[in-house]
């Protein structure tokens, strides 16, 4: 299979497998990725696995016809790509072994040999010419072994990304790349999502047209939706609405209650609900969903005073993979002692960013009319903001909203006429309490206080402390008078009663506000505004200026550089003295808003 006119694929699929890595149900098999560079000098990227010795030779020759490969790219020790390399080396003795330091050493450990030689090693930023081609290694450490390095052809701007994308199943079978994508990376690589990060900002600098890993298909098309998903993953971020249900049921009680939670999330406009029995179903496709979703429910009976073994197992495989940033509710059963939901949350509790749901539901033995109100309650938190999204259940005079505000981080949306528009603004407070009236202030250089002026209206979205900095740098870094703001995003379309959008997450509570009057405060306009409509959506916490700077914005890079860095953005300007009206390029923010790097 040419991959690109010099790039062709020689890797094999493998059906007679049954269990990837000893555990991993694989019931479309696997694929195991080679490939081969024709240039002035060859170079053949991985080996495969030892069942196919003689299959991946035939491939070898037939790409290659009378000529011999000169170089093996070997990127990671793992042996169902590394099984290989002695056959290989054997039938081309000519080759040169290209690796990372750390892998020449398992290489003895594994094979016996380590080509003292006959290799050469290579690290971050090193670089081999085949003629036309030249590839550059970049390091990968711990995704998911230590030794492991990517190579990035920059002729072809092919990246070549070792376990990075990956996934289940072999390249003749067809299925949705990312469910079984996203159960090979939870269950593999998962723990490693610092490290990740770290590659896929190495990654970004790079202009990469074709992705080609060692297992799973080729990827040429839509990168950003692939590079996407990797980054939800690799943060602990939520890639989809809805609910996970987990639960251990010995007799058919805590079964039950989890069908009536089920029913009543859906009857509540849950988007979806995921229910897993831990005995029956396949726990790696447990462990996906549990990271996929934002909110999960444990629900396990008491066991000799302990935990249901299936659910101790199921927890675990979180807690060592970092599960965290979600919200997890607690249903426990117990005959005369209940002890589940006290052991489940210890095995939680070194989680980071877990909020535990208010509601916890108790059954003694079976479902009695109190368990039973616990579960709608329980049911009424987790889809608070689910139900006050849609029209017919939203509570439109919620003014408690109003206690959502504080010295916080706010998206005002708004529109043109055109298109949505949306700013980030941290100055807004309640000013009134009867009538309801809110100040909110905009910099006059923010179209956005054109588009008020203009229209005398806005949405006054109030984030919560799990907005990302993506939200950042959506809605505060770019000018909505040329940037379509909303454009590429995964947010729901949802409008309120004034015709104007607010966000479907990251946020706590709306105020749809009218402009009454208009304060000119020289650099900054205040609008004075009543609130024609509050909703609540959830009860996270409001998304302070404090908490911003401590948890969600990136730290700047200024090792080594003198000069100032923007409080607000990273932004680093080299050089002794600020300029009083200097304005920062990528946040608009003024020189007040820079620091002195100490």
């Amino acid at each position: 299979m040419k991959i690109t006119d010099d790039i062709i694929y020689i890797g094999v699929n493998d059906h007679e497998i049954d269990l990837f890595e000893g555990q991993y149900i694989v019931p479309n098999g696997m694929a195991y990725n080679s490939y081969l560079i024709t240039d002035k000098k060859i170079a053949v990227m991985d080996t495969v696995d030892r069942r196919f010795t003689h299959q991946w030779l035939d491939n070898i020759q037939k790409a290659l016809g009378s000529r011999k490969p000169d170089y093996l790219v070997v990127q990671h020790m793992e042996p169902d790509h590394s099984a290989n390399i002695l056959n290989f080396m054997k039938a081309y003795p000519q080759t040169t072994v290209v690796s990372s330091a750390k892998a020449f050493p398992m290489m003895k450990n594994f094979l016996g040999e380590d080509f003292e030689g006959r290799r050469i090693e290579v690290g971050e930023g090193d670089s081999l010419n085949l003629g036309r081609h030249t590839l550059n290694f970049i390091t990968a450490p711990m995704v998911h072994w230590p030794e492991v390095i990517m190579t990035y052809d920059s002729t072809d701007r092919v990246l070549f990304s070792a376990d990075g994308f990956g996934k289940f199943g072999a390249l003749d079978t067809e299925e949705d790349w990312a469910c079984e994508a996203r159960r090979y990376y939870f269950g593999i690589v998962g723990k490693y999502g610092a490290q990740v990060q770290a590659v896929l900002r190495k990654a970004s600098s790079l202009d990469i047209a074709v992705i080609c890993p060692l297992h799973g298909p080729v990827l040429s098309e839509n990168l950003g939706y692939y590079l996407n998903l990797y980054n939800i993953w690799s943060s602990y971020g939520v890639e989809s609405e809805g609910v996970m249900i987990a639960y251990t049921s010995v007799y058919g009680n805590t079964r039950k209650a989890v069908e009536l939670l089920e029913q009543k999330l859906r009857d509540k406009g849950c988007p979806k609900v995921v229910v897993t029995d831990l005995a029956r179903d396949d726990m790696a496709e447990a462990v996906e969903d549990a990271f996929r979703y934002g909110r999960l429910v444990l629900a396990s009976t008491t066991y000799n005073a302990d935990v249901f073994p299936f659910m101790r197992t199921f927890i675990e495989h979180l807690t060592e993979r970092n599960y965290q940033n979600r919200t997890v509710a607690i249903i426990e059963n117990g005959s005369w002692a209940p002890q589940a939901a006290k052991v489940m949350t210890n095995l939680l509790s070194g989680s980071k960013n877990l909020t535990f749901a208010q509601t916890s539901v108790r059954i003694k033995s079976a479902l009695n009319d109190e368990s039973k109100a616990q579960i709608e309650a329980l049911a009424d938190e987790l889809c608070k903001d689910y139900l006050a999204r849609q029209d017919e259940t939203a509570n439109k005079n919620d003014m408690t909203a109003l206690f959502k505000i504080g010295y916080g981080l706010y998206v005002v949306t708004s529109t043109d006429g055109r298109m949505d528009n949306g700013m980030i603004v941290n100055t807004v407070s309640q000013v009134t309490s009867s009538p309801n009236r809110v100040a909110v202030c905009i910099n006059k250089q923010n179209y956005t206080h054109h588009v008020v002026q203009q229209t005398g209206i806005m949405n006054l979205n109030c984030l919560s402390i799990e907005a990302p900095f993506s939200v950042f740098e959506r809605f505060g870094f770019q000018s909505g008078r040329t940037v379509d703001k909303f454009e590429g995003s995964d947010y729901e379309v949802l409008r309120s009663d004034n015709g104007l959008r607010f966000l479907s997450k990251y946020i706590n509570a709306m105020m749809s506000l009218k402009v009454e009057s208009y304060v000119d405060l020289d650099t900054h306009g205040m609008f004075i505004c009543t609130v024609s409509e509050a909703r609540v959506l959830s009860d996270k916490e409001t998304m302070t200026y404090t908490y911003y700077q401590s948890n969600v914005k990136p730290r700047p890079k200024t090792e080594g550089k003198k000069g100032w860095v923007c409080k607000i953005c990273g932004y680093v300007y080299e050089g002794e003295e600020l300029p009083d009206d200097f304005i920062c390029p990528l946040c608009k923010h003024p020189a007040s808003d820079f620091e002195r790097i100490s």
